[in-house]
């Protein structure tokens, strides 16, 4: 069987005042080969940065679409990555996913992308400094609705997971909301009617070498993306 490709878009990070990099965190990429898909890094085609929030459509018009999806086209299924900025582009390729049914599965600051291209918001936690930890393996359980798309695939009601955000999910009318932190936070939201539009707040992939749960959503993600090939 032909192996699925993964598009994993890339995030900028500054090294100096001169350059910058497009990165693909090692962890996200490995997760995907070691599941048995192929990952391929997908870039933004434009020069400028453009970073962005919640308003991120007032610079939609800036974007280089075609050949965004240019890329996005060679992948059988998308992974937008956690980190620390958001950009426009990002949002765009959470919102062409969701009206094609490509496959995606948002980490972190990826979740805020699917969020924030359907028309979402997010929200500053009031206690960044419970769910801001960098080191610590596990922080919290995250508790999971049945019925969800997320629960058919874990068929756990409660998962430990790590935690490094100081956002959250605030408004998502596309999306459901299906896994709590014990302080109500959205960890975890969907698209019921999709083949696989997941977003989770965790980053399972520095987990899931020894976590069997956290390793199923990586199997999970590939597997749609092998059906959405057919």
């Amino acid at each position: 069987m032909k192996k699925v490709v993964i598009g994993i878009i890339a995030k900028h990070k500054k090294e100096d005042v001169i350059r910058t990099d497009s990165r693909i965190r090692d962890e996200v990429k490995q997760a995907i080969f070691d599941n048995g898909g192929i990952a391929i890094g997908l870039l933004s085609p434009n020069e400028e940065i453009l970073y962005s929030g919640d308003e991120w459509n007032q610079l939609e018009n800036k974007l280089r679409k075609k050949e965004i999806i240019d890329q996005l086209r060679l992948c059988d299924g998308i992974i937008l990555q956690g980190g620390t900025t958001n950009e426009a582009y990002e949002n765009f390729i959470a919102r062409y996913c969701y009206e094609n049914d490509i496959p995606v599965l948002g980490i972190c600051a990826g979740q805020n992308s699917l969020v924030r291209g359907l028309n979402g918001t997010t929200v500053k936690i009031s206690n960044p400094e419970k769910h801001m930890k960098m080191n610590q393996k596990y922080v919290h359980p995250v508790n999971i609705e049945k019925e969800s798309n997320v629960y058919e695939i874990l068929k756990k009601e409660e998962i430990m997971v790590n935690s490094r955000h100081k956002r959250t999910v605030n408004f998502c009318p596309n999306l459901k909301k299906v896994g709590f932190c014990e302080d109500g936070y959205a960890d975890i939201v969907e698209a019921e009617n999709k083949k696989f539009y997941i977003g989770v707040r965790f980053h399972p992939e520095s987990l899931y070498k020894e976590d069997d749960t956290m390793n199923q959503i990586f199997k999970s993600f590939i597997e749609r993306c092998y059906k959405d090939e057919n």
